[in-house]
């Protein structure tokens, strides 16, 4: 994830905080040192950091429950509004994605448990009021660890609750209409949030803007994926597309940009061999900053997955989504490109095979 720094590496999965994080830290200094003192604002950041590195933990569980189907996670990172785990894919299995989805939670039940459990040593909770459990530093990050599980199975998918519910969806109505389902309970419940947000919690709007755009994001990808299950990456490659030599410049790749409706230029050698992708944004920065005689070799990108033919598409759709170009080459047995991959030409796909469906001619074809 962009503006981000890591932290740390546990294994094999790296922790990164987005630099947001750091306003985060600030916004709560500033608040706590204007309504108090600066040892209080001194004990908030401190709070804030003690209760994320229990999301740290939380976000954890699920990687270590993910792991044990095979699911590997590259990095985590820490947001103002909580973690995100870049799992490579979640579960397709009902009984593997509510184990992997309540992992989290869980880990907070237990940090939870655990301090109530020492604090219970030190303290009669009959006798003890709520506001003095609060003033201690050990009792306000066990409350906030139940505030993190009660808010986490809250069923608005794609928070930990919203995959339960998802899961159990898949049971009865299949994966995908499943998933399509919960991410609209999910962006109804965002609406909520958001409701409640305006009303004096702006972290809960952020919270509510998250929920409806990663539930968006997430039907999408599962419909994605459902479309082009069983097919063959020929089927949604694109064939006509005019490519620029090893020999070309930014003005040639100026050029092409202007007469034809491509974004991007697949850069081939004398053996139609891929050797990178010069992109629309790569080719306009080229000529602002260094001049149409610079090499196309100098601002292409050259690490470009490419697959096979004979490739499923369905297997593609996940290296594409993580390809810096967003852009996958399609090669022949001899490694020469014959097509290639977008977003917007599998969308293209899935729209046609959605309309399909609709149709009466496409429910008679089955």
């Amino acid at each position: 994830m962009g503006w981000s720094i890591k932290l740390f590496t546990l294994g094999g999965t790296a922790v990164r905080m987005h630099l947001t994080f750091l306003l985060l830290l600030a916004w709560i200094a500033a608040v706590q040192w204007m309504h108090g003192t600066p040892q209080d604002a001194i004990s908030g950041v401190l709070f804030i950091i003690v209760l994320f590195a229990c999301v740290v933990l939380h976000e954890f569980g699920h990687i270590w429950a993910a792991r044990r189907y095979g699911i590997r996670t590259p990095d985590v990172t820490l947001l103002p509004i909580g973690g995100v785990a870049n799992m490579e894919r979640m579960p397709e299995t009902p009984s593997q994605e509510i184990a992997v989805a309540l992992a989290g939670p869980a880990v907070n039940a237990v940090i939870a448990l655990v301090l109530i459990a020492a604090l219970g040593l030190r303290f009669d909770p009959e006798q003890v009021s709520l506001a003095a459990l609060q003033s201690t530093f050990l009792a306000q990050v066990a409350i906030a660890n139940v505030v993190l599980l009660v808010f986490n199975l809250i069923p608005a998918f794609p928070m930990d609750g919203g995959r339960v519910l998802r899961a159990l969806l898949a049971m009865w109505l299949g994966y995908t209409r499943g998933t399509k389902v919960a991410a609209r309970i999910g962006q109804a419940l965002a609406v909520v949030f958001a409701i409640l947000g305006f009303m004096g919690n702006p972290l809960l709007v952020l919270i509510a803007i998250f929920i409806f755009l990663a539930a968006a994001g997430e039907a999408g990808y599962v419909e994605v994926r459902a479309a082009t299950r069983g097919r063959r990456v020929t089927e949604a490659m694109i064939t006509a597309f005019e490519p620029l030599g090893v020999m070309s410049t930014a003005d040639d790749a100026a050029a092409l940009l202007l007469r034809t409706t491509q974004q991007e230029f697949p850069v081939l050698d004398g053996a139609s061999r891929l050797r990178g992708v010069v992109t629309r944004k790569a080719i306009i920065e080229a000529m602002r900053d260094q001049g149409g005689a610079t090499p196309v070799l100098q601002i292409m990108a050259a690490d470009v997955p490419t697959v096979p033919q004979s490739e499923d598409l369905s297997a593609t759709v996940a290296l594409l989504q993580g390809s810096s170009a967003h852009w996958v080459g399609v090669v022949d047995a001899a490694g020469r490109l014959v097509g290639y991959l977008t977003p917007e030409s599998l969308s293209e796909l899935v729209a046609l095979r959605s309309s399909r469906e609709k149709s009466p001619a496409g429910w008679l074809r089955g």
